[in-house]
């Protein structure tokens, strides 16, 4: 045993890894500084563990070790670097008796691996929910933290073969940019040796059984066609036989084995056939059939990067560092600190171009702001002096101080990154029964292969081997796995580049069948903030006056109504030129004050005609009346009320169109609910609904036979709707954590929701048209391959066209 002081001087030679302690290779460019030095690695796998030691400030592991880490011939259960990451990780979230973790998985290679790791992680004691999202390679893990320690979990996907950490972006990149080139070498190899391989069995095809080819030429070209395979499955095909091994280990049969058993087959028993001298080789079959699966799934991995492109944008939005101003105003020295360091108050400088690090108000400066990343919106937006801009948004224009409101981790688009990381922790009951008839499908396979071998071992010996090689290459079952997942990953990217981000999995196919859409009003059909709708002049008084004289009293009011005045001043062009002077306000009844030595009165009809004296006749009808008035005069009255969204009677035609019923439920009075329900032609209208009513209401619906979608504005409605079968919330910065929709629309554009459910109709279509080519195809392939019709290298091209086939159609959804 090592003591402490011998262990680091001895970690210190560079002839070991500092890690592992294992010999390092002549060329070793992986390093991590640890205690400000330096350290070199072995390989990646222990640079990303000691990366991640440091990360969590473990360094004291280092420090105080008594001897290196375990290694793969070492019988450690738990080696004690993945003992570092318990349940006392703050990365870890603590939820009562629960933990939550996302870990990156490393050596994804298809949707079988998926497949497996979940699996693997359900047959653990204590593991609540396990869910691995194929696109970003992120795995979500929920486990009962008095039953197991974070280690456990780690060590389990450690047991079949991956690597799992605490996931972190530049770790992530990284990893996607091995694993690109890995499996770009591999397809090179394979390519290679196919067509080196063809080259030599070609003469022997043309010459058939016509006795012109020389038996010694043709024994030579057999043996050099085993070399040149070699290379194709020693090498290009270990994807699947790592696959097939990790499933026998965890005693399960997944999708990488029947392939794995097929090369194998194919391969060993044309070497017993070039060893005998005598029988067939597949050495052309096997090479071309490993290019064409490998072929296959470099167009899956891909099509995953694509389906994770939008949230890879997000989560390299937030910069790891910012610019600090320390000493503002007195100095403008700035220091740059990393991006986690920003505390509330702290003043930042960010230059045009930059990202801005977190959620900050401008105190110095005005620019534009472009966030098309948080809200679809790609036209950038004007912030001035005082206004908010969201963490992740583009400083589009000009250099500008801004002063830090919540820290990087609590930003808009730290919170945004959190729902989508729980928008791909599960999945649709779709997909979770693909999976099902996919595993079921395997076992079912291999018995079928074992059949058809005994058969044509009976009928004609001598096929009996290819025809089982056939079956069991020509029926993986790739597309019926990727049927669903790949669809679904294309549409959620797709809509999250518009501005919805869909939080919960089964939104798509539950929107798709939908029977009512129940409406909230404000901030949800309406605008939620009055404006003025009409000016009503007495006598021979004029609107832009009128306008000018009550922008006048308003002056900087911060009140809705004042600030709707205001707006409809500026629009007539009417709100300069005059300033009020002894303004008084009178809660809940006005502004009195003098505008050019005159006086006059703002607010409601009872307020107004104590000044001049006698009430009028005109009422709002309904609207929110605002009346000015001088002595013994009237001037004008100013109807405002909540405007109709622009998209909404878009929104509701389009509904209405596809036959679905349409339900409007306010807590605003009958008059004004019926008032927008007839402006928009939605027959069936609520008003003053307590939120228990709206939810009493929906249940009535839903225990009737109802599939009840629910738009509201996420913030009142939080009961009514997490009880709705799917439902959408209007985004906002700060109710975007606590929102309880299936759907957030991001963009604050009701006619998203239209846009969704279209979306989830071609999402639904392009999904059942996967599920039938994958049935279609299997039903077709597999009794082809059966009756002799299929030699294994025509296997190998349908399988991997049929996969092909599945990720395109999945792909157009994207458009």
């Amino acid at each position: 045993m090592l003591d402490t002081l011998a262990a680091a001087a001895f970690a210190d030679t560079e002839e070991i890894c500092f890690h592992c302690g294992l010999p390092l290779p002549r060329t070793a460019p992986w390093q991590v500084t640890i205690d400000g030095a330096p350290r070199s690695m072995c390989c990646p796998g222990c640079a990303a563990v000691a990366q991640t030691i440091v990360d969590i400030g473990q360094t004291d592991y280092y420090r105080k070790r008594t001897g290196f880490a375990a290694t793969a011939d070492q019988a450690s259960l738990v080696p004690p670097e993945l003992a570092l990451y318990d349940n006392d990780d703050p990365r870890f979230a603590a939820d009562g008796e629960y933990c939550e973790a996302t870990l990156l998985v490393e050596g994804i290679r298809c949707a079988a691996c998926v497949w497996l790791i979940e699996h693997r992680l359900q047959c653990v004691e204590g593991v609540a929910s396990a869910s691995l999202n194929v696109s970003t390679e992120k795995l979500q893990v929920r486990w009962q933290k008095d039953k197991l320690q974070a280690s456990a979990i780690l060590q389990a996907v450690r047991d079949i073969g991956y690597a799992a950490f605490p996931y972190d972006a530049e770790r992530h990149g990284a990893q996607l940019q091995r694993a690109s080139r890995t499996l770009g070498r591999q397809l090179f190899v394979a390519g290679l040796s196919m067509m080196q391989v063809m080259m030599y069995v070609a003469p022997s095809y043309m010459a058939g059984d016509d006795g012109t080819l020389d038996a010694n030429m043709a024994a030579l070209m057999q043996w050099a066609s085993l070399l040149l395979t070699l290379p194709a499955v020693a090498y290009s095909a270990l994807p699947f036989f790592q696959g097939a091994l990790a499933s026998l280990r965890a005693r399960m049969l997944g999708m990488d084995v029947p392939v794995a058993i097929g090369i194998a087959a194919a391969f060993l028993g044309s070497v017993a056939a070039t060893w005998r001298g005598a029988g067939e080789v597949y050495y052309d079959s096997v090479t071309m059939f490993i290019f064409l699966l490998l072929c296959s799934r470099y167009l899956e991995m891909v099509a995953r990067r694509k389906a994770a492109s939008a949230l890879e944008r997000m989560q390299q939005a937030l910069p790891a560092s910012a610019a600090r101003l320390n000493h503002w105003p007195q100095s403008r020295d700035s220091t740059v600190v990393p991006a986690a360091a920003l505390q509330q108050g702290d003043i930042i400088l960010v230059k045009p171009g930059e990202a801005i690090a977190a959620d900050s108000a401008i105190v110095e400066g005005r620019t534009a702001v472009d966030m098309s990343l948080l809200t679809g919106e790609s036209v950038p937006q004007s912030r001035g002096l005082g206004e908010e801009v969201p963490g992740g948004a583009i400083n589009a224009s000009a250099a500008v101080l801004l002063r830090v409101l919540r820290p990087a981790r609590e930003s808009t688009l730290a919170d945004l990154l959190k729902l989508i990381e729980r928008a791909g922790g599960a999945k649709p009951r779709i997909a979770q029964w693909a999976d099902r008839v996919a595993s079921w499908f395997v076992s079912a396979l291999l018995l079928f292969a074992l059949a058809t071998f005994a058969f044509w071992w009976w009928h004609d010996a001598a096929r009996a081997w290819p025809v089982a090689i056939a079956v069991l290459v020509v029926s993986c079952p790739c597309a019926l796995s990727l049927a669903t997942p790949s669809a679904l990953a294309a549409a959620t990217d797709y809509l999250l580049s518009k501005g919805v981000l869909i939080v919960r999995p089964h939104v798509m196919e539950t929107l798709h069948r939908a029977t009512h859409i129940v409406f909230d009003k404000t901030g949800t059909l309406t605008v939620g903030k009055p404006v003025v709708q009409q000016v009503h002049c007495f006598g021979d008084n004029r609107e832009a006056v009128s306008l000018q004289i009550a922008a006048a009293l308003e002056g900087g009011s911060a009140h809705p109504i004042g600030r709707a005045i205001l707006a409809a001043a500026d629009a007539a062009g009417a709100s300069a030129g005059w300033a009020a002077e002894e303004v008084q306000e009178l809660p809940g009844q006005g502004l009195e004050g003098r505008v050019q030595g005159q006086r006059y009165r703002l607010g409601n009809k009872a307020f107004v005609t104590g000044l001049t004296g006698s009430a009028p006749a005109f009422d709002g009808d309904g609207a929110t009346a605002v009346y000015l008035g001088t002595d013994g005069r009237w001037l004008a009255c100013f109807l405002l009320s909540d405007a109709l969204r622009p998209d909404a009677q878009a929104t509701v035609d389009y509904f209405r169109s596809q036959g679905k019923q349409l339900v409007l439920l306010s807590g605003d009075q009958h008059a004004l609910t019926r008032g927008v329900a007839l402006d928009l032609g939605i027959a069936s209208a609520h008003g003053e609904f307590l939120p228990q009513q709206k939810l009493d209401y929906v249940q009535k619906l839903q225990a009737e036979g109802a599939v009840v979608a629910m738009v509201g504005d996420g913030i009142n409605d939080a009961a009514v709707l997490s009880a709705a079968d799917v439902s959408f919330a209007m985004g906002s910065g700060a109710a975007l954590a606590q929102a309880h929709a299936d759907t957030v629309l991001l963009n604050g554009q009701l006619g998203a929701v239209a846009d969704t459910a279209r979306t989830a109709a071609r999402t639904m279509g392009v999904i059942r048209q996967n599920l039938a080519w994958s049935t279609l195809y299997n039903l077709v392939a597999i009794p082809a391959a059966a009756f002799g019709w299929l030699n294994p290298w025509l296997s190998g091209v349908g399988m991997a066209l049929s996969s092909a086939v599945v990720i395109c159609n999945a792909l157009r959804l994207r458009r």
